[in-house]
C-alpha cells in the first residue's frame, strides 16, 4: 500500500503526472456534460420521457448509481481544479524570470481564467446539486406522477418549475457560458496531453473544441429559455 501510494506521489509531483489528471478528469466531465444535455433534452420529447429518464436513473443499482455518478463527479472535478491550481504555480515556479515575459504573461492570464472559471462551475455544480436532487428551499420532493402505474418523482413539472424562476434561469444561462468558455479551451487540451493531437491536426482540435462547446451551450440553453421566456411547458 505505501508502495502504492509513494508511486502515486511521485506521478502527481511531476507536472505530467498533473496534466495527465487534468486532461483524464477533463474527458470524464466532457462525457458528463454531453449525456446530460442529451438526457435534459428529453423534456421536449414529452413528460413520459423525462420522467422515466429520471426514474431510471432514480432506481439503477437500488438507487446507489445516482450517488455514485455525484460523488464521481464531484471528486472528478476538485481534482481537476486542484490539479490545475497546482501544475499552474508549478509552471509558474520553474519559469525563468527574463525568458518569455510577455508569452507566459498571456499563458498566466489563460490558466487563472480557466481556474476561475473551473471554481464558478464547481459552484455552479454545488448550486444545481442543492436545487435539483437535494431540492433545499423548495418543494419539489413532492412532485409526484404516475409512470406506466407506478408512482415516481415528477421530473417534468420540477425542471418547469425551476426555469420558470427567473434568477435561476439567469444563473444558469451565465453558469453554461462560462462552462462552455472553460471547455472551448480545455477540449483541444485534452487531446493535446494525451498525445493525439499534433501541430498539424491541433487546428482541427480547437475547431473541434469551440464547435463542441457551441452545441453544449444552445442546448443548454434551448432548455432554460423555451421555459423562462417562451412559457414551454406552462
Amino acid at each position: 500500500m505505501s508502495a502504492v501510494f509513494d508511486s502515486f506521489s511521485r506521478f502527481y509531483a511531476s507536472s505530467i503526472g498533473k496534466k495527465i489528471l487534468v486532461a483524464l478528469t477533463g474527458l470524464v466531465l466532457i462525457g458528463f456534460v454531453f449525456g446530460h444535455m442529451i438526457g435534459n433534452l428529453l423534456i421536449f420529447a414529452g413528460k413520459d420521457a423525462i420522467n422515466e429518464y429520471g426514474h431510471m436513473l432514480q432506481t439503477a443499482l437500488h438507487g446507489g448509481g445516482v450517488w455514485i455518478a455525484r460523488i464521481g463527479l464531484l471528486a472528478a472535478v476538485l481534482i481537476h481544479i486542484v490539479a490545475t491550481v497546482s501544475l499552474t504555480k508549478q509552471n509558474n515556479a520553474a519559469r525563468p524570470e527574463k525568458y518569455g515575459r510577455h508569452k507566459a504573461q498571456v499563458s498566466s492570464k489563460s490558466s487563472h481564467t480557466m481556474i476561475w472559471s473551473g471554481l464558478t462551475i464547481l459552484a455552479f455544480i454545488v448550486y444545481h446539486l442543492l436545487h435539483f436532487t437535494v431540492r433545499a428551499g423548495n418543494d419539489y420532493a413532492t412532485y409526484k406522477t404516475t409512470l406506466h402505474g407506478e408512482t415516481v418523482h415528477d421530473v417534468y413539472r420540477m425542471v418547469i418549475a425551476g426555469f420558470s424562476w427567473t434568477p435561476a434561469s439567469i444563473f444558469y444561462l451565465i453558469a453554461m457560458a462560462l462552462l462552455c468558455s472553460h471547455l472551448s479551451h480545455g477540449f483541444s487540451s485534452l487531446f493535446q496531453t494525451l498525445g493525439i493531437s499534433t501541430d498539424k491536426s491541433e487546428p482541427l482540435f480547437k475547431k473541434a473544441g469551440y464547435a463542441f462547446a457551441g452545441l453544449i451551450f444552445a442546448g443548454n440553453a434551448a432548455i432554460v429559455l423555451s421555459i423562462w421566456l417562451f412559457g414551454y411547458g406552462r
